[in-house]
């Protein structure tokens, strides 16, 4: 959920003086973040795909694939420098749980993939008119906002094991939808420090395998966008 690509030490933590392989540029972080998306959907589509052809192995890549991203995101953000190998492995398992999961929403994952490339458009039109900055009170709001909502989806996932349901959360009601609407806005936020992240690393010169960090990080944030707005339009959708 959170994005654990993001800290205000991230960038000071890094050893400048690695530029065996050069160093850090824009151009090359778009590029990693188009080949990250583009593994994700080709694993999306092949999970996807086993599930509709009720494959026996295409249930268990959902808790396989998220487990896997955790992992594999858990060991990244510690191992910045494994990035051409690990934000790769992250977007096959977080693909292969989407698409396997995404499978029981029919259209709704279109519809949810379209909005979270308009959100990502729209976001970054923001960014770049400088109306929305990555300045430190504003990641001090979105990184506790953030925060906020792990600690809530932490305590529902606990009680659960309980039999015990948070209110709203799961609900289709307005408080229930207007609390999902929340949550969309928070994680579109992220994409504003994730901005800010791949500009900063690019301005003071970070070593080349921070922009397959970088990417990873944007993906994180994606990944969890697209689950919000797809939970968002299956609330509203129950009401109809």
């Amino acid at each position: 959920m959170a994005n654990p690509s993001f800290s205000q030490k991230t960038l000071q933590n890094l050893d400048y003086s690695d530029t065996s392989a050069g160093k850090m540029s824009i151009a090359g972080t778009i590029q990693k973040i188009g080949i990250l998306l583009a593994i994700l959907l080709i694993a999306a589509v092949f999970s996807w795909d086993a599930m509709v052809s009720n494959k026996p192995y295409a249930l268990g890549m959902i808790p396989i694939g998220f487990g896997g991203g955790l992992v594999t995101a858990i060991i990244l953000v510690f191992k910045k420098e494994w990035g051409s190998a690990l934000a790769p492995t992250y977007a096959i398992c977080e693909g292969l749980a989407l698409g396997a999961m995404s499978s029981f929403y029919g259209e709704l994952s279109f519809y949810a993939i379209v909005l979270t490339m308009g959100v990502l458009l729209i976001m970054y039109a923001l960014y770049a008119a400088k109306i929305l900055q990555a300045t430190q009170k504003f990641a001090m709001i979105v990184l506790s906002a953030t925060g906020g909502v792990f600690l809530l989806y932490l305590v529902t996932w606990i009680l659960s094991f309980f039999n015990i349901q948070m209110p709203y959360i799961h609900e289709s009601g307005l408080i229930g939808i207007g609390l999902s609407g929340i949550i969309v806005v928070i994680a579109a936020m992220n994409l504003i420090l994730d901005f800010g992240l791949i500009d900063e690393g690019a301005k003071y010169g970070a070593p080349k395998y921070f922009e397959w960090y970088a990417a990873f990080g944007l993906l994180v944030t994606l990944v969890w966008l697209y689950l919000e707005i797809l939970r968002l339009l299956a609330k509203i959708s129950s009401r109809d």
